[in-house]
C-alpha cells in the first residue's frame, strides 16, 4: 500500500503560526520556548515574531536535538517497545541554559506529532532536569510550566504518553491530520518543485 505525501509550503506553516499565536499568548503565556531540531526550528522562529507584545522582548528560543530510532530491547531512554530516543543536542546544566527555564512557562514547538515519542521524551527529560537545577540553586519554590505546539498532530494509536495536564490544557495543535507522509519545506531538495506538489493538491 502507498503512502499518501502532503506538501506543506513556507506559506502554509508562517500562516499556521500566525493563527496559533493569539491563543498561546492566551493560554499559555510562554516567556520561553525551547525548539526541538530540526522540525521544530522554524515554526518556533516564525511564531516568535506573532508572539512578540510592543514593548516586550523576544522571547528567548532554545534548542535541542534529538534522535528517534528503533531499538532491538529496552532501557531507561525508550519510549515504547522497538522505539529509543537519544540526546544529539541539548541544554547545558552546568551552564545558565537550565536556570533560564526555572519559573518559566516554557513552550515545547516541534513541527509533528507522530507517535508522541520525542515529545514524550523532551517533557520527561525537561522536567527532571529543571528539578535538578533548582535543587542545586536553592530555587524549588519556584514553578516550570511546560506546553507544547506542534503544527500538525497525526489522529492515530500514540506510543508516547504526556502528563494529563499537557493533554488537556496546555497542547495546541494547528491542525489534526490523517497519518500521511507530511513533507516539510525545509526537507525538500528542489523547493519549487516542493511547491508545485502542493498547488496540485490543493486543486484537488
Amino acid at each position: 500500500m502507498s503512502i499518501e505525501k502532503t506538501y506543506v509550503t513556507y506559506n502554509q506553516v508562517h500562516k499556521l503560526c500566525q493563527e496559533a499565536a493569539p491563543k498561546i499568548l492566551d493560554e499559555f503565556r510562554p516567556n520561553l520556548m525551547v525548539a526541538i531540531g530540526g522540525g521544530g526550528y522554524v515554526p518556533a522562529r516564525i511564531l516568535r515574531s506573532f508572539l512578540k507584545k510592543p514593548g516586550s522582548p523576544n522571547i528567548p528560543i532554545q534548542a535541542i536535538g534529538l534522535s528517534l530510532y528503533e531499538s532491538l530491547k529496552t532501557d531507561a531512554d525508550v519510549e515504547a517497545p522497538g522505539t529509543k530516543v537519544t540526546r544529539t543536542q541539548w541544554l547545558d546544566l552546568s551552564s545558565l541554559e537550565m536556570a533560564t527555564l526555572i519559573g518559566k512557562n516554557v513552550l515545547i514547538v516541534d513541527e509533528v506529532d507522530d507517535t508522541r515519542t520525542t515529545l514524550e521524551y523532551a517533557v520527561r527529560e525537561l522536567e527532571k532536569d529543571v528539578r535538578e537545577a533548582q535543587e542545586k540553586s536553592g530555587r524549588q519554590g519556584e514553578k516550570t510550566s511546560f506546553s507544547i505546539f506542534v503544527l500538525h498532530n497525526k489522529d492515530k494509536p500514540k506510543k508516547g504518553t504526556l502528563p494529563e495536564e499537557i493533554i488537556h490544557g496546555r497542547y495546541l495543535a494547528a491542525r489534526t491530520v490523517g497519518d500521511d507522509w507530511i513533507c516539510y519545506p525545509w526537507e525538500a531538495l528542489d523547493i519549487d518543485e516542493h511547491d508545485r506538489l502542493s498547488k496540485a493538491q490543493e486543486q484537488k
